[in-house]
């Protein structure tokens, strides 16, 4: 069992630009317009060289953990970092088996340089000058639970702030066809083992077994569900409602990842 205070959070996906519009969305005074396409911005503490060679998912994943940074009101050079995805980069993935499948067999240098799973946390770094420890994890449908314990973890071992940002974006076809993830989705939430005047939240975090998943919010479309970063969205709900509650995520072996959220002030 884990014990840890969300000071920042974060949420961009299709319909929602940020964490405000997810909130307004949650208590009911907007609503959610389904459909849309995520709009990726290009994230401003990106120097001009990485700005040009960053990929769509170091830029969604990178402004993800921007705001979720900023709105803790952290250094990012203080903080660790801890990156989830269940797929990679798919687009440059299927950049470089296109190049390769083809008489001249010529890859970009670029191409290679953000097909590793770990190349938006080295932008991140480049960007906020960090020299902390960062990780990456790749855990399919469960890379957010995974990804959730191993800051959680990282925060209660090495007494400091963590940030977490789990992404995924959509494949090209024909990866699409095995992978059918329809919309960009990333998130961030930023974990200290103190509470502090700042903290939004308290998570008390612990695995265990046969307890019911809990259900996404009732707004939540089915395609936004096909990538599996959604899975974050219960636990981003009742942080947007102050709520506290239990939710309860899938993890490996029939386990799951209990959190039990505890308002803050």
């Amino acid at each position: 069992m884990m014990g840890v205070s969300v000071h920042g959070v974060s949420l961009l996906g299709p319909g929602l630009s940020n964490w405000a519009e997810f909130h307004e969305i949650v208590a009911g005074r907007r609503p959610y317009h389904q459909g849309q396409e995520t709009r990726i911005p290009i994230p401003d503490v990106l120097p001009p060289t990485e700005r040009r060679r960053s990929s769509a998912a170091v830029r969604c994943a990178v402004s993800a953990a921007l705001e979720a940074l900023r709105q803790g009101g952290m250094d990012g050079r203080d903080v660790a970092t801890v990156f989830a995805t269940s797929d990679g980069d798919g687009a440059i993935t299927h950049q470089i088996c296109d190049g390769l499948s083809r008489s001249e067999r010529e890859v970009s240098p670029t191409a290679f340089h953000n097909s590793v799973c770990n190349a938006p946390a080295g932008y991140w770094c480049i960007a906020t000058q960090a020299t902390t420890s960062s990780t990456t994890i790749c855990a399919y449908d469960l890379s957010f639970a995974g990804g959730l314990l191993e800051a959680a973890a990282l925060a209660t071992v090495e007494s400091r702030p963590v940030l977490l940002v789990a992404s995924d974006l959509p494949s090209p076809f024909p990866l699409h066809a095995v992978r059918p993830v329809r919309h960009a989705l990333a998130a961030a939430v930023l974990l200290s083992p103190s509470s502090g005047s700042r903290a939004l939240m308290r998570w008390v975090i612990r695995l265990d077994r046969s307890l019911p998943v809990t259900p996404p919010p009732s707004f939540v479309a089915e395609t936004l569900l096909a990538n599996p970063i959604a899975r974050c969205l219960p636990l981003w709900s009742a942080l947007a409602r102050n709520a506290e509650e239990e939710v309860v995520m899938e993890y490996v072996d029939g386990s799951v990842v209990a959190v039990a959220c505890r308002p803050q002030g």
